[in-house]
């Protein structure tokens, strides 16, 4: 059982600056316990200022990460938590339960507010990048909770740009720093691209210095003795290339006897990146595929041969990708919404050679116990998804070097979301760089004046 004296000097900075504050944002890279954190600051008012928690997560992450939290720690293992997931009936029972932690997951807010619970002391936003969307329903939902503590947690504040910011910090200030409305935002820091069809960010550093005060930035190589992270991009060759290139022309190509297409740029966005990785969607909206080329699996069953002594973790982005791993690597396990606890466990206990995850599934899961190699079947152009990913095993607690492959389809979609990967997180770079450095200025400052 871990105690308060075990939690770090920059986390108790943290738990300091939300004592401080009252509502901010933890903007810190996985693994360096932003969640003991949070919750640690709420039990330093708990029936001082306030009665009640609510903790919003992603479902995984609220089933698991924030439970064992919770029990492992001697100063919170006390506390009372309903956990208000299931069917409407289990949902309705737990948040009428007496407790002093409700945990819900990010989908159910809307479904709280509408049932009239939407008054707690103290609200956590677990993975706040999730109401990133201004016109999203959660959002709309969650603006109207009352509250004197909100505390946003994320490693990824900003996956799509500086746009994702004005929501956020809304639910932290109600527009006092970024405008109360996005259309004010919009027309005071960014220009709309007519040739991108994109707006793009004109002062960045001024929105930073805006919300430096409220929005405290860590990056993990500053705080941990992590691992050495090693990235491999190996690029393979795929065959029916000449039809790749023409589908992407014409919009409409037939292989195989069957007929590909695409009704716009964005459908035939995502139908590239199905062909990159073997297997394309029919039209029809019946699940069924055509089979384009056998190339990243004929490399990933190599690889795995290639490491005999190594479990390794395969990001999948498709339903097909996942059924033609499964086919070639019938001893492959996969994990999904309902085994997510037994399969973590055996992961971690080495007792899983091949394990697939759906590259936004894994958030919160510490895999890091299990194996050090991620191979990336099918790549994702969301950051968060693939930082997040990444961070399973590369994090606190792992011993030896992580190593990470991407399979990229030479010559295709696959290598333009490298690009796009990259570029993300100059952005996202920037962030930590500029924040981290108010963050520093203030660290002593209130460590001496909050010592514990």
């Amino acid at each position: 059982m871990l105690n308060e004296s075990d939690l770090h000097n920059y986390q108790h900075y943290a738990i300091n600056v939300i004592l401080d504050k009252k509502r901010c944002m933890l903007n810190q890279e996985m693994g360096l316990g932003k969640t003991i954190a949070a919750i640690t600051a709420f039990t330093k008012v708990l029936h001082k200022e306030v009665k009640k928690c609510l903790i919003i997560a992603p479902l995984n992450v609220a089933k698991t990460t924030w439970v064992n939290e919770l029990s492992k720690w001697e100063h919170t293992k006390d506390l009372k938590y309903s956990l208000v997931i299931g069917d409407e009936k289990q949902r309705l029972n737990a948040a009428q339960k007496e407790a002093d932690v409700y945990i819900i997951n990010q989908e159910n807010v809307v479904w709280m507010f509408l049932k009239g619970y939407k008054k707690f002391g103290f609200i956590i936003v677990d993975e706040s990048s999730g109401f990133k969307s201004h016109i999203s329903n959660r959002f709309k939902a969650l603006k109207h909770f009352t509250s004197i503590y909100m505390v946003l947690l994320t490693g990824t504040p900003i996956p799509n740009g500086f746009m994702d910011w004005w929501s956020q910090i809304y639910l932290i200030d109600k527009g006092a720093r970024l405008g109360k409305y996005i259309t004010h935002y919009r027309n005071s820091y960014f220009s709309y691209d007519e040739y991108k069809r994109k707006y793009v960010c004109l002062y960045p550093n001024t929105i930073l210095d805006k919300i430096s005060d409220i929005v405290i930035s860590m990056k993990a190589e500053d705080y941990l003795e992590l691992p050495d992270r090693i990235d491999n991009y190996v690029p393979v060759e795929i065959d029916n290339k000449d039809i790749y290139d023409e589908f992407a022309k014409e919009y409409i190509v037939k292989i195989n006897d069957a007929e590909l297409s695409a009704i716009n740029s964005g459908v035939l966005y995502s139908k590239l990146l199905q062909y990159c990785n073997g297997a394309v969607y029919s039209s029809e909206n019946d699940g069924s595929y055509t089979i384009t080329h056998n190339n990243k699996i004929d490399y990933l069953k190599e690889f795995i041969q290639l490491y005999p002594d190594e479990n390794i973790l395969v990001a999948y982005k498709f339903n097909s990708d996942l059924e033609k791993i499964q086919k070639a690597i019938p001893e492959s396990v996969r994990l999904t919404r309902k085994n997510v606890i037994e399969v973590r466990d055996k992961w971690n206990s080495g007792k899983i050679k091949v394990l697939l995850c759906q590259c936004g599934t894994a958030k919160g899961l510490n895999l890091q116990y299990g194996g050090r190699i991620i191979v990336w079947f099918g790549l994702t152009p969301d950051l968060e998804h693939y930082q997040q990913f990444n961070a399973r095993l590369h994090r606190q607690g792992q011993t030896k070097p992580v190593l990470i492959y991407h399979i990229v389809a030479k010559g295709c979609k696959d290598e333009e979301v490298v690009k796009v990967l990259s570029l993300k997180n100059v952005s996202q770079e920037m962030v930590y760089q500029v924040l981290k450095a108010q963050s520093a200025s203030n660290c002593s400052l209130l460590l001496l004046k909050n010592p514990n």
